[in-house]
């Protein structure tokens, strides 16, 4: 079972970026799905969640307004869309997948079962 995260780059502030994440070995189209974020030395954190049909969302506040969530099940993908990128948004970007189907958005880390490898991101000023 594998998620492959893509998409990432280096980008000017004010800049966009989109990141894609493919899944393989198994579908997670009825599965809530997020997207997290570590910078250097920093933790893990959620970004942004969606729930298992893409009706529902969560994002954390420092994104709020600024990326979009988003999966098209028919293709098993889901995608981040970040504009306005800022500095402090520099971090390796990760996909991950609730263990449980049919879910809402998960916001806790704990709950996500499957990890991509992560994508780079770094904005610069």
């Amino acid at each position: 079972v594998q998620l492959q995260a893509s998409g990432g780059g280096l980008v000017q502030a004010g800049g966009s970026l989109r990141l894609s994440c493919a899944t393989s070995g198994r579908t997670f189209s009825n599965h809530p799905m997020g997207w997290f974020r570590q910078a250097l030395g920093k933790e893990r954190e959620l970004v942004a969640a969606i729930n298992w049909s893409g009706g529902s969302t969560d994002y954390a506040d420092s994104v709020k307004g600024r990326f979009t969530i988003s999966r098209d099940n028919a293709k098993d993908m889901l995608y981040l869309q970040m504009n306005s990128l800022k500095p402090e948004d520099t971090a390796v970007y990760y996909c991950a997948a609730d263990r449980r189907p049919w879910g809402g958005p998960a916001s806790q880390l704990n709950q996500y079962a499957y990890w991509g490898q992560g994508t780079q991101v770094t904005v610069s000023s």
